[in-house]
């Protein structure tokens, strides 16, 4: 666990930095760019479609003695435009998270790379095709697992223990790649992803935690449907920043990793695969 500590306390360091504090800006503002015109365009057509079909299917009758049932009858009324909240909420995500990826992880690579670990040769065994089939494929099973679960959403503490599982996940497949993708080597970056799966997953279920924070401000009822302009452009923000940190932190503990992989190649041990990242 100490390679993580130590990780996590470097990235918050360099999350205060003037440089990682402006690379913030550029991603919120083109994905609330995005998504202030997908919205104009979107957000009324998806109401009247969720609401046809739910009087078509008779599902106004249904979830309201769901809801009854929950004791969280009061949601009857805004129940359709919450549904299209939350279905937007992954697109949401994705949008920062591609923002993130094209954006800020390689500006995050240089500056990690550049102050801390001025030798580690770069090998260049990523891509940025690599990455765009990593984030995509990745996001694929999540909008699934996201779909299947949404029912589940309409209980505020089940949604937040969803969200941030399938975030965490999300967080480790796309950060950990994009975090070796400059300065591992192919083989590298396999190995590396497969010998640290377990602590690159405690910090992509940590990054999950502090990524479900946003969704606190979509659980409001009906004042998350009268303020959702301001609440999306508020939770984008909120998670551009969560990205950045956890880039940082998947930054510093992967290149450790790398760094201490190298060295036990160069110093023959047999199985330097099973050494662990730590860094004295």
């Amino acid at each position: 666990m100490r390679p993580i500590f130590i990780a996590f306390g470097r990235a918050l360091l360099s999350q205060l930095h003037y440089r990682m504090l402006i690379l913030t800006i550029l991603p919120f503002l083109l994905s609330v760019a995005i998504w202030g015109l997908a919205l104009w365009q979107g957000l009324q057509p998806l109401i009247d479609w969720l609401q046809r079909t739910f009087l078509e299917n008779d599902g106004f009758r249904i979830s309201g003695n769901l809801l009854t049932m929950l004791g969280l009858g009061a949601l009857k009324t805004v129940l359709v435009p919450l549904i299209a909240m939350w279905l937007l909420l992954p697109l949401m995500i994705l949008t920062a998270l591609l923002c993130i990826g094209v954006i800020a992880m390689p500006i995050i690579a240089r500056h990690v790379g550049k102050r801390h670990f001025p030798v580690l040769e770069a090998r260049k065994g990523g891509s940025f095709w690599g990455s765009l089939w990593m984030s995509a494929s990745s996001f694929a099973i999540f909008v699934i697992l996201w779909l299947i679960t949404l029912p589940l959403s309409l209980v505020p503490p089940l949604a937040l223990i969803i969200l941030t599982i399938l975030w965490g996940w999300l967080t480790y497949r796309v950060m950990a790649y994009d975090a070796l993708a400059d300065y591992a080597d192919a083989g590298e970056l396999r190995a590396i992803l497969r010998i640290h799966r377990w602590p690159l997953l405690i910090i992509g279920a940590v990054s999950g935690v502090m990524g479900a924070a946003p969704t606190v401000l979509w659980l409001g009822g009906a004042l998350s449907v009268i303020f959702f302009p301001l609440l999306a452009a508020g939770s984008i923000w909120l998670y551009v920043l969560v990205f950045v940190f956890t880039g940082l932190w998947f930054q510093y503990y992967c290149l450790t990793a790398l760094q201490k992989y190298r060295a036990a190649n160069i110093a023959g041990d047999p199985s330097p695969q099973v050494l662990p990242a730590d860094i004295n």
